[in-house]
């Protein structure tokens, strides 16, 4: 999640169940993030314990996939209704359009377009699929699998502006963000799975659960360490002297993979902010980008040389990298700033899709090694080296373990102190950096359908009934039993049957009671 935070400290394998407040104590962002996370947990791990790794209510099972071939290009009808993906819950209803006021100008019998009820595969909310672009069609060959694709992201108040409370003015920054459930219908050859020929369900949904293992287990790690630089004698009086965080402030780094791949192929950007620096973009003119405000501090705006990602809805979802950019100029009075390069497969051009710079604080040639070598950039971002201390800056290093597979967006972060002049990473007995596998992406697949030809297909979801059920009716002999139960609670209560000397006390009060009365009538007499 690119959010400003202090740090996250939600950790399963510690098995807290709740964060509890304290009175006078200071409130952290970290606390009630940690409680969230832990609801969060335990409610997706109990779904998926009672509906399996993926299903849907029977009464309202959703994304049934059927293909239509009518058009230009193949695409699929997407069903609506509720599905659970490892507990996930996903909502596949295509929202109805909202209903406008008449404007007295409109001509009355002119019908208004009839809004498409279902979604489809090529505008289904968050796959941002391309007619343009060949890997994102549908296989021309029958027999297809038909998936889902699950994750999560991070949405702010530069993504979605109506997040922003307007009444706190555009001086101040935003509050809360939001984090989306990301789903993607997606298609694949059955060669993928290693299928042949017309496999059963059964078949198909082991060789998908193979197949997408590899995909959701990640197979890289890394380390962070803080190593006193050689240059920590330069500014001896802005931190401690013995200090291996040289940093003058509180920091939450962030390295992410850029591109994907094996050791020579990835690479990877890191900030000290967590990737949180960003920039609402006005308008885009060629290499120009008017931007809607600037950082509110010198540590949070932008300068030349910066190295920042254009960004908007379509990219964050598709997952697929493009170069980072440079800036290269600023017009402070003009909110303007102009990049290296124009930003590929247009973004930027679409308001809609809120388009904005995220600012990652590597840049061309730092020294990141003792010896003093210079980054390696490709493409704006860091080359990655497996089996060595790589450093970021002010004594934060980060290792990443050989043998790694890399996917983009793949993150790890780790929190900076100056009270410690150190990093907060899990060390073993010897102090030694523990290795980690990344925080995220994590992704989460299910299998639809298996598109067999035009008009025929094999259904692969699963369903679950309601746990609740009429109550039956009972029986002549049960409604026997229940009514000589009632008689005998109802004598229970009653007491034992009058006898002759109960007989004499109800005598002698009825004498009393008619004498009482008596006695009243001669004194209204008097």
């Amino acid at each position: 999640m690119h959010a400003d935070l202090s740090r996250l400290t939600f950790r399963p394998e510690r098995h807290y169940s709740a964060v509890v407040a304290q009175q006078g104590r200071v409130q952290l962002d970290a606390d009630s993030n940690e409680q969230t996370l832990i609801d969060l947990a335990r409610t997706r791990a109990l779904t998926a314990e009672l509906i399996g790794q993926h299903g849907g209510p029977a009464g309202n099972l959703g994304f049934a996939v059927h293909f239509d071939g009518q058009r230009d290009l193949d695409s699929l009808e997407i069903g609506g209704g509720r599905y659970y993906v490892d507990g996930i819950e996903l909502d596949s209803t295509r929202p109805a359009p909202g209903e406008p006021v008449p404007d007295e100008a409109d001509d009355e019998d002119k019908a208004a377009p009839k809004a498409p009820a279902l979604w489809s595969y090529w505008d289904q909310p968050d796959a941002y699929r391309d007619p343009e672009v060949p890997g994102d069609r549908l296989p021309t060959r029958f027999p297809y699998l038909v998936y889902l694709k699950v994750w999560e992201r991070l949405v702010t108040a530069a993504e979605d502006p109506e997040l922003r409370e307007v009444a706190l003015g555009s001086a101040m920054p935003d509050t809360a963000a939001r984090v989306k459930v990301v789903w993607q219908v997606l298609a694949t050859g059955l060669d993928r799975l290693g299928i042949d020929g017309e496999p059963s369900a059964d078949q198909v949904a082991k060789a998908f659960r193979e197949w997408a293992a590899k995909q959701e287990t990640p197979a890289a790690k890394a380390a962070f360490r803080a190593e006193r630089p050689g240059h920590g004698d330069e500014d001896p009086c802005l931190v401690k002297p013995d200090s291996r965080y040289r940093g003058p402030e509180n920091q939450l780094y962030r390295v992410e993979i850029h591109d994907g791949g094996t050791t020579k192929e990835a690479t990877f950007k890191w900030s000290r902010e967590n990737g949180s620096v960003v920039f609402p973009v006005d308008e885009l003119d060629g290499t120009w980008v008017q931007l809607a405000s600037l950082g509110g501090d010198d540590k949070l705006d932008l300068d030349v040389g910066d190295r920042v990602e254009f960004v908007d809805s379509a990219y964050t979802s598709r997952l697929e990298p493009l170069p980072l950019l440079r800036v290269e100029e600023l017009d402070l009075p003009g909110r303007r700033v102009r990049l290296s390069d124009e930003p590929q497969r247009g973004i930027g051009l679409r308001a809609e899709l809120n388009p904005y710079l995220r600012r990652w604080d590597h840049r061309d040639g730092y020294k990141r090694s003792k010896d003093g070598a210079g980054a390696k950039l490709k493409q704006g971002a860091v080359a990655l080296e497996e089996g060595r201390w790589l450093h970021l800056e002010d004594g934060v290093e980060v290792y990443f373990a050989n043998g790694g597979t890399y996917r983009t967006g793949d993150h790890w972060i780790v929190p900076a102190r100056t009270a410690t002049g150190s990093v907060q990473w899990p060390v073993d007995i010897a102090r030694r950096p523990l290795l980690r596998a990344p925080l995220g992406i994590a992704t989460h697949h299910a299998p639809l359908a298996v598109i067999t030809g035009e008009g025929s297909q094999l259904d692969l979801r699963r369903q679950f009934a309601p746990l609740g059920e009429p109550v039956p009716a009972a029986s002549e002999a049960e409604l026997a039993l229940e009514a000589q139960a009632r008689d005998e609670e109802l004598a229970a209560e009653a007491g034992p049957a009058p006898g002759p000397a109960s007989s004499r006390s109800q005598t002698t009060a009825e004498a009393e009671d008619a004498a009482d009365r008596g006695g009243e009538r001669g004194e209204d007499h008097g």
